[in-house]
């Protein structure tokens, strides 16, 4: 077995990952997530009172504020050190707060990864889905959304023969969860993949040290996707980001 390393480049505070991660409001400090109905209320964290009304988030008696505020998904509203912002899912408002405070941000030392490892870079075929086919995507609260199929990619990984569920933009670049025999022993029970997009005749290059750790490895209050039953590998895919580094 390959042991983990702290990744030097990814955890500095000149890298734009590590800057995305740990910036006052960046990922790692998401401190709630409050899922809203039209009845105004005060939220945990949150200052003023807050309703969701067609599928913006809005607020009202804000410090600052003299009349009501409406945000639509991925606006945000500071005051003071928080970030107030607005998501949507399937149509149900719900309110981020971001606090540079928390935790979950406080707490993060840096992201271990396994070493780089070329050997992890593997050709496989990719499979158009057919037209009209469509994939059902879990989150990890239990919640499930319907989105158009893209298609597979078959590959052999650590002897076992895989078909990737991958989704995403073939004009830009696709995307697999995946979960592998590190999930849950050295690494997140689940990781990002990007993959980039397959030449014409349909041959495809997935390197698994691009896999990199979810939202939810750095807060409790995102929604993360679940990796397809088989996204799932038992080989042990040593590659990629591992795991956040905390005090």
């Amino acid at each position: 077995m390959t042991l983990p390393v702290s990744t030097p480049d990814i955890a500095s505070a000149a890298d734009p990952r590590w800057a995305a991660v740990s910036a006052p409001h960046g990922t790692a400090a998401l401190r709630f997530t409050h899922w809203l109905d039209a009845e105004p209320r005060e939220y945990e964290g949150a200052p003023g009172l807050w309703r969701g009304e067609d599928g913006r988030v809005v607020g009202a008696g804000l410090p600052g504020e003299t009349a009501e505020v409406a945000l639509s998904a991925g606006e945000h509203l500071d005051i003071g050190p928080l970030r107030l912002k607005a998501i949507n899912r399937g149509g149900a408002p719900a309110l981020r707060v971001f606090d540079p405070e928390t935790p979950g941000r406080t707490s993060l030392r840096g992201i271990l990864s396994f070493p780089q490892d070329d050997a992890w870079a593997i050709p496989g075929v990719f499979h158009a889905a057919a037209e009209g086919q469509s994939i059902v995507i879990e989150s990890v609260d239990g919640y499930e959304r319907e989105e158009p199929a893209v298609g597979t990619i078959s590959l052999d990984v650590g002897g076992e023969r895989v078909e990737l569920t991958v989704w995403g933009d073939l004009d830009d670049e696709l995307e697999a969860v995946i979960a592998d025999g590190t999930s849950n022993v050295d690494a997140y029970r689940f990781r990002f993949l990007p993959i980039e997009v397959p030449a014409a005749d349909g041959s495809v290059t997935v390197d698994f040290n691009r896999a990199y750790l979810p939202p939810c490895a750095f807060s409790d209050h995102y929604v993360c996707p679940l990796p397809p039953l088989n996204n799932r590998l038992t080989a042990r895919v040593e590659a990629g980001e591992r795991i956040a580094d905390r005090a």
